[in-house]
Parts: C-alpha cells; sequence; structure tokens
C-alpha cells in the first residue's frame, strides 16, 4: 500500500496500513464555506458479540481494488459544496486503534450528518475488506468472508 499522503482535495479516499490521522481527515474536509463537520472514527474494541473470549487484535486484509471501489462508493456521495475524506486501515490492529475514520463537511449539519452516515455504512457492505478477529483463547474468527 502506499504511504499516507497529505489530504488536500474535496473527496479524498485511502487504504492504508499506517495509523490514521483523524486531525488530517479533518484538515481535508476544511472549508470557508462549511458550517458543519460530521465524523465517524471506528476503532478496535475488546470484544464481539459473536465470538467468546477478549478480542486482543484483529487483522485487516483487502482486495486489491479496495482503494478503487471505496473512491467509487465517496463518488456516489459526491455534492457541490461537500468535503469527504475517508480511509481504512488494513494490517494488524491492537484495541483503541482506529480502523475507520470518515468525515464529512457540508454547509448545513443535516448533510454532513446524513453523508457521513450512509457513507459508513456503504463501507461496512460494500468495501472488500475482512478482519480476523484474535482472542485471548487463541481462536480467531473471519468477518466479512460472505
Amino acid at each position: 500500500m502506499p504511504a499516507p499522503q497529505a489530504l488536500t482535495t474535496d473527496v479524498f479516499a485511502q487504504v492504508i496500513d499506517a495509523p490514521l490521522d483523524l486531525a488530517a481527515h479533518l484538515s481535508a474536509v476544511e472549508s470557508p464555506h462549511a458550517g458543519a463537520v460530521a465524523s465517524f472514527i471506528g476503532q478496535v474494541r475488546d470484544h464481539d458479540p459473536d465470538v467468546t473470549g477478549t478480542v486482543l487484535t484483529l487483522e485487516y486484509s483487502c482486495h486489491p481494488d479496495a482503494e478503487r471501489i471505496l473512491a467509487d462508493l465517496v463518488a456516489r456521495f459526491e455534492t457541490e459544496g461537500v468535503r469527504i475524506a475517508i480511509s481504512h486501515r488494513i494490517g494488524r490492529l491492537a484495541v483503541g486503534d482506529l480502523a475507520l475514520v470518515a468525515c464529512v463537511s457540508s454547509a448545513h449539519r443535516a448533510a454532513a450528518f446524513d453523508i457521513c452516515r450512509a457513507l459508513v455504512e456503504a463501507v461496512k457492505i460494500e468495501l472488500p475488506i475482512w478482519k480476523r478477529q484474535l482472542t485471548d483463547d487463541g481462536a480467531h474468527t473471519w468477518v466479512g468472508l460472505a
């Protein structure tokens, strides 16, 4: 995966194997026309209702076209005056690490909230990224392979 780059365009989408930077995403959606910024941070938690035991780490892997697909998903939500920055991390993540960061700015809060939520939901359903949850009992569970 490419190294992190400056987030400077109206729409930014990346799949990356390095820690995610919330401040960079917020900066990328900054605009004098924006009266609202909505954000979502998905972080690794220590449990999952579908597994027994404590989750210690996650290992995210992706399809080679994942970044292009993420950009296509973002394109669905592009509208005049809206700026979007979203990144999904791959690789091995510890509890508390950021797995997904999405920021959306717009003139009004309703659009920022609605677009951010719809984008995150689309990513969860359509982005070809899979996670392997490793638990304290030595077991592992795959999520997203269906």
